[in-house]
């Protein structure tokens, strides 16, 4: 199968961005001061099933994303050898 060109760099983009959004919630969820996440500076149940969510979609943006940059990469060698 042959990615086209937009929806590799929609992959690509998807990846990248899960990274980003998701470092920044794990990070808020590190410092959280609301009782929430720790309780008595014990983790709850709430920080590990939030930290769960967030290494899926790590693993998921990763994979995502590397799909994307596998289409990009078929896309440069084609047109590579094409001209």
């Amino acid at each position: 199968m042959k990615l086209s060109r937009p929806v590799s760099w929609f992959l690509l983009a998807f990846g990248v961005w899960s990274w980003v959004i998701w470092i920044t919630f794990v990070k808020n969820l590190a410092e959280d001061s609301s009782g929430l996440a720790f309780e008595n500076g014990n983790p709850t149940a709430y920080f590990f099933v939030h930290l769960t969510l967030a290494v899926v979609s790590f693993v998921w943006g990763t994979v995502i994303g590397g799909l994307g940059l596998r289409g990009l990469r078929a896309l440069s060698r084609t047109s590579r050898t094409t001209s």
